[in-house]
């Protein structure tokens, strides 16, 4: 099955959205990459849900990839002893160890680290930022705050310190619970949560051993102050612009979503927009009009996918959401100006024998009018390479690794078929023909334009670009 767009969609699963029947639903609607977000649910729920996944992978010979995405750090207060609290402003709240319920006075904060971080008119947030604190005086297990925006508070509610960079692992030993089973589950990504600086991702990698890629969720502001090392060092990008919106404010937000998707369109690693994209969808049948323009203005952007969490996962129409978010994808490139400011927004390749290849992969197709650019790929790096320049015809990506095949399920414009391996040039050519006629990508007669490695096999080695013209082979042109 092709599907007729560039932009992907993550579809994250859920209690709305568990069973095999709702999952193949939610990817003939367009659901390109499946989210296991391992902060809710069990082990079993996400082995049911791979299951499912990979059996509709069988049925429809479409690769499918599945994005794990790790809990990370969660910096909660403790209880309170008489229900729920409410805060007035200008009223002292003090946080600190003391593990007995709390009050209208003070709670427990069981993170030393926070402590250790803080300082004197530092802002503590809680409730999702609903409510703002200010720390007059601290110490290493305690802070006494004046409220400077009320509101309620109940037990274990979130507390953000925006503005601070916190001595936290990213990775929970929960964490690495969650991630051997996701690995053994044979997960195609990984996202890490709580990011804060490059040195994290570094930290992440031995665990992973090669496993699955590393997508760092940049939910921190701290990241957003180290944003290209950071980038340079991960294989992908989600933007969660929820956590990103608690900590920093609001305007702001935009503004660093277009400064990572440019950054990320510059490396060449893939990028998800993410969080509250049809968030009314959760219970209503259709979104609003501001949420069909966020997502239109993060295809504009050049977005490699924009993904669904509580719409999939736990709302009343999750296959409604993700057919939403298909048409607005097909609308916007179907409009003519989407081209131009794809174009416009081209970043210039990078002195690399990859991207002189794929960039004259890229011009060479427009300019004989090819009818699809062919990557033939072992490990995606080339096809991911095709993938910066956005050509304007579709990308075919070949690959006898499906590991590979999945990966790339995330990448703008890329549609992957698993292929036999190539001895030589000319079978390789053979079979990248093929496979655009077979997968109607062109006609016999049409020209395709070839990227590839030479050796085979070995990744990293784009240095191959050939010409030729679809043709079947005698046995079936003589079918017809």
């Amino acid at each position: 099955m092709r599907r007729r767009r560039n932009a992907k969609i993550v579809a994250t699963l859920g209690p709305a959205s568990s069973s095999p029947e709702t999952i193949k639903q939610l990817f003939l609607a367009g659901a390109d990459v499946f989210r296991l977000n391992f902060s809710h649910g069990s082990h079993a729920d996400h082995r049911a849900r791979v299951e499912a996944i990979r059996a509709i992978e069988r049925e429809t010979g479409r690769p499918i990839a599945i994005l794990v995405d790790l809990q990370g750090p969660k910096l909660r207060v403790g209880t309170f002893g008489g229900g729920p609290v409410t805060l007035k402003a200008g009223e002292a709240f003090r946080l600190d160890l003391d593990a007995r319920p709390g009050d209208r006075r003070r709670v427990h904060l069981p993170h030393r680290e926070i402590f250790a971080a803080l300082r004197s008119g530092a802002a503590l947030l809680l409730n999702d930022g609903k409510v703002r604190l200010e720390v007059e005086r601290c110490g290493a297990d305690f802070a006494e705050t004046v409220v400077r925006v009320g509101g309620e508070v109940s037990d274990r509610k979130g507390v953000n310190v925006p503005g601070v960079l916190l001595p936290l692992s990213p990775i929970t030993e929960k964490d690495r619970a969650d991630l051997a089973f996701g690995l053994e589950l044979g997960a195609d990504w990984v996202a890490l949560s709580f990011v804060q600086r490059p040195e994290d991702v570094d930290e992440a990698r031995p665990l992973i051993g090669g496993r699955a890629p590393v997508m760092v969720k940049l939910e921190k502001p701290a990241a957003i102050d180290r944003l290209e090392e950071i980038v340079a060092r991960c294989d992908g990008v989600m933007v969660a612009r929820g956590d990103l919106g608690v900590e920093m404010p609001p305007e702001k937000v935009p503004v660093v979503q277009r400064r990572i998707l440019r950054c990320c369109r510059h490396e060449g690693k893939p990028v998800i927009v993410a969080t509250q994209m049809l968030e009314s969808m959760i219970s209503a049948p259709v979104p609003t009009r501001a949420e069909a323009s966020d997502v239109a203005t993060a295809v504009y952007e050049g977005a490699d996918a924009v993904m669904l969490s509580a719409e999939s996962a736990s709302g009343t129409y999750p296959v409604e959401a993700v057919t939403m978010m298909d048409s607005i994808i097909g609308e916007v490139e179907r409009d003519p100006h989407y081209r131009a400011l794809t174009d416009a927004n081209h970043a210039a390749p990078q002195p690399t024998m990859e991207d002189a290849v794929c960039s004259a992969l890229q011009r060479t197709a427009e300019i004989i009018g090819a009818k699809a650019t062919i990557t033939y790929t072992t490990s995606g790096f080339s096809t991911i390479r095709a993938a910066r320049e956005r050509p304007a015809v579709p990308i075919l990506s070949l690959t006898p690794n499906v590991a590979a095949a999945r990966r790339l399920a995330v990448v703008w414009g890329v549609h992957s078929v698993l292929s036999t391996a190539a001895p030589d040039v000319n079978t390789m050519t053979d079979i990248a023909c093929r496979a655009a006629l077979a997968e109607g990508f062109a006609q016999a007669g049409d020209r395709v334009v070839i990227a590839a490695g030479v050796p085979f096999g070995v990744s990293g080695t784009t240095n191959l670009l050939r010409l030729a013209t679809a043709e079947p082979t005698p046995a079936e042109a003589g079918s017809g």
